[in-house]
């Protein structure tokens, strides 16, 4: 569950780009899944369409962003099969602190992957 160098080269800058915009409101999203008990492991969905994975949380137009974000969870990624239980430990296992990072899942056509963006410091 490294981060993919692929992502890094075709994705991490747009992505990032859009991060920075909306990373305080996607870190109070985190924190209130959190609190709220809903999940320890939430996970926002960047895709550049509409996808079926989670709740519509930022649509790109509203924000002038290049991705959609959707908000989500493990458990939701695990009843959609996109993690598949006998993997869910080893999610877990790389998942980091949500305090300091930021578990995205980007979606654009064929490619998916996991990636972990670090908060901006304050």
């Amino acid at each position: 569950m490294e981060n993919d160098p692929e992502l890094n080269g075709k994705y991490l800058g747009t992505i990032s780009k859009d991060f920075v915009v909306v990373a305080e409101t996607l870190r109070e999203a985190s924190y209130q899944v959190r609190k709220r008990n809903i999940s320890k492991y939430p996970i926002f969905v960047f895709s550049r369409t509409q996808v079926p994975v989670g709740s519509n949380f930022l649509a790109k137009e509203e924000l002038a962003l290049e991705w959609n974000i959707n908000a989500s969870y493990l458990e939701d990624f695990m009843q959609r099969q996109l993690v598949l239980e006998d993997r869910a430990e080893d999610f877990k296992a790389a998942y980091k602190d949500p305090d300091e990072f930021c578990c995205l899942f980007v979606v654009d056509g064929e490619f998916q992957n996991f990636v972990f963006i670090p908060y901006p410091e304050d």
